[in-house]
């Protein structure tokens, strides 16, 4: 059964696509850009991992769900569904500046990950199993003013996660959320904040995150694990 790897890139989205392939899952990568997802493949290839991408942006529904279907179509059906986040790049506004616009622009984050569920969920409760992944921010759950408006999505990918985990129990569908404090080794966010220098704090082994997503999708004792430098 597929695992679908949505906001693919070369950190964490990249270490799930390794995990999950080394259990024997085929991979489908979607991200917004094709032109990274020759280097991806290739890398997956040479690790003994099938894996192949799709194209949308995942704030387009429509390109979206068309990225899902024609995954399953290659792949077979979804089996896991892992939602990273867009990196938004560009500057963050103070939270005690910003306006509804800023937080609405912000929420688009959360948007594509209800809509993935929203897809994918029916052929899941159909079948019986199935996995949602989604990764936020350590603002969901400790206050971090840097993160300006993006700690409002953090906080709402985490409790619709959790509470999704809730509502499905028993039904054999599983939901988990990772959430992240700290730079991702080998992620565009610390490829561009760092760019030769040291992390301005502690770093995350996408590894070491991607081995608890799998720990999450097969023991499902528990809705969230949480990463953090800060601790």
């Amino acid at each position: 059964m597929t695992a679908v790897v949505i906001g693919v890139g070369p950190g964490l989205g990249l270490s799930i696509a390794h995990r999950f392939g080394r259990e024997g899952h085929p991979v489908a990568l979607i991200s917004r850009s094709a032109a990274r997802h020759s280097g991806y493949l290739a890398e997956l290839s040479a690790a003994g991992v099938r894996a192949e991408s799709f194209t949308a942006d995942v704030r387009d529904a429509a390109a979206l769900r068309a990225a899902l279907d024609a995954a399953a179509d290659h792949l077979g059906p979804i089996e896991v569904a892992y939602y990273g986040p867009a990196d938004l790049g560009g500057a963050i506004p103070r939270l005690d500046t910003v306006s509804a616009d800023d937080v609405r622009a912000a929420m688009t984050g959360l948007y594509p990950a209800v809509d993935v569920v929203h897809h994918v969920l029916p052929g899941m409760l159909d079948r019986g199993h199935g996995t949602f992944l989604i990764a936020g921010g350590l603002g969901a759950v400790r206050p971090m003013p840097m993160l300006g408006p993006i700690a409002v999505l953090s906080a709402a990918l985490r409790n619709y996660a959790v509470t999704l985990n809730a509502t499905l129990a028993d039904t054999g569908v599983y939901v988990g959320t990772l959430t992240i404090g700290g730079l991702i080794e080998r992620s565009d966010i610390h490829t561009r904040q760092t760019s030769g220098r040291p992390a301005p704090f502690g770093t995350l082994n996408p590894d070491h995150i991607a081995d608890a997503a799998w720990d999450l999708h097969t023991k499902r004792d528990r809705a969230e694990a949480i990463f953090s430098v800060f601790d």
